[in-house]
């Protein structure tokens, strides 16, 4: 259904993904660099906080750290904007007649991109800090695109949601605020106690997490279970986002 909704628009998500892209950096001095000193910078407080006051007992925690926040950040920065993809984007949506899924696309895919330039940067910063790489690093790609489905996914209900409830914006915060420390970010999830490992487990979010941090980390190769879960997830809220977005677009332009 959305590849047919999408078909024929290429250059037109080509175009916006080039303009978000930008966006991102324009009038900044040090550009894409900011998208590594962030994560540098919280992987510092955070090191120095669990490592020196709460005696965090982790080998190498700085990596254990950051493998962690990227794909975090790549989720929380990417339903962030997208949200405002519509509303961000009324005179397009008033005026021209397009799927109006490319916008959220686009959005997503901007993002994506940045991430995947994070990644890049990480991989020598890991080298530098002592971390050994094995040829399981030939999954990432593939669990990082399991994540931009499902952040697709969750995008498109967020959306269109935002046009008609702009409360959506704050809940969305807050829920991402409460998904930082529910996630594995700070903590390995050996951590969790075995009664609620299994919930705990279904969160594609956490799977994701501990799949970048088997392979860039531990060296070893996420389970069969971490690319089902992800998979069936992603497909889950795109499916879900599909349906939501396409019942609610018919009144974006006067919502707007």
């Amino acid at each position: 259904m959305l590849r047919l909704a999408l078909f024929g628009y290429g250059e037109l998500a080509r175009n916006l993904v080039k303009k978000e892209f930008k966006l991102r950096y324009r009038n900044s001095v040090l550009g894409f660099l900011w998208s590594l000193f962030n994560p540098l910078g919280m992987m510092t407080i955070l090191t120095v906080v669990f490592s020196v006051f709460l005696k965090s007992d982790i080998r190498n925690f700085p990596v254990f750290i950051l493998v962690a926040l990227l794909p975090w950040r790549f989720f929380s920065i990417s339903t962030s904007n997208a949200l405002w993809s519509i509303v961000g984007n009324a005179p397009l949506v008033t005026k021209v007649y397009f799927p109006r899924q490319i916008l959220v696309l686009s959005s997503n895919l901007a993002n994506f991109l940045g991430s995947c330039m994070e990644f890049v940067v990480l991989l020598p910063l890991m080298l530098l800090l002592g971390m050994k790489m094995t040829y399981f690093i030939v999954f990432l790609p593939v669990i990082l695109l399991l994540e931009l489905i499902l952040v697709f996914g969750i995008s498109l209900s967020l959306a269109a949601l935002n046009v008609y409830y702009r409360d959506i914006n704050q809940l969305w915060d807050l829920t991402l605020q409460i998904g930082f420390f529910v996630t594995p970010i700070l903590y390995g999830i050996s951590l969790i106690p075995d009664k609620y490992l299994v919930a705990y487990s279904l969160n594609p979010l956490a799977r994701v997490i501990e799949s970048v941090r088997r392979i860039l980390f531990y060296g070893v190769m996420p389970t069969i279970w971490d690319f089902l879960i992800l998979f069936v997830s992603g497909i889950f809220f795109t499916v879900l986002g599909y349906l939501i977005f396409q019942r609610l677009e018919p009144r974006f332009a006067e919502e707007i």
